[in-house]
């Protein structure tokens, strides 16, 4: 998997491309940790137009993500979710969690 960050004035993007499983739990954690600390960022958008494949353990990354950023009273979002992504999320009630669009 592949990760972008693009910072515009409060808002973060995380881009993924590829799969999103447990062999990529480091370079997701490094992409987003530095937003953690950034007072400038309030929220955090995790773009997956470019993921097709994800797996439980990136649920769980994405339930980690979730906790670190709101314990910073930041706002976490999924953005670009389509195909078996969705189907994923939907399946674990993860519309409970996060936005989805």
């Amino acid at each position: 998997m592949h990760t972008t960050v693009n910072k515009e004035s409060s808002r973060a993007t995380l881009k993924l491309n590829g799969r999103f499983d447990f062999n990529t739990h480091r370079d997701f954690r490094a992409a987003y940790e530095p937003l953690l600390g950034d007072p400038e960022i309030k929220a955090l958008a995790v773009d997956f137009s470019g993921v097709d494949y994800l797996d439980s353990s990136a649920l769980g990354m994405l339930l980690m993500l979730r906790d670190k950023m709101g314990g910073m009273n930041k706002d976490v979002s999924l953005e670009g979710v389509k195909g078996n992504v969705k189907q994923v999320l939907d399946i674990a009630n993860f519309g409970k969690l996060f936005r989805i669009s």
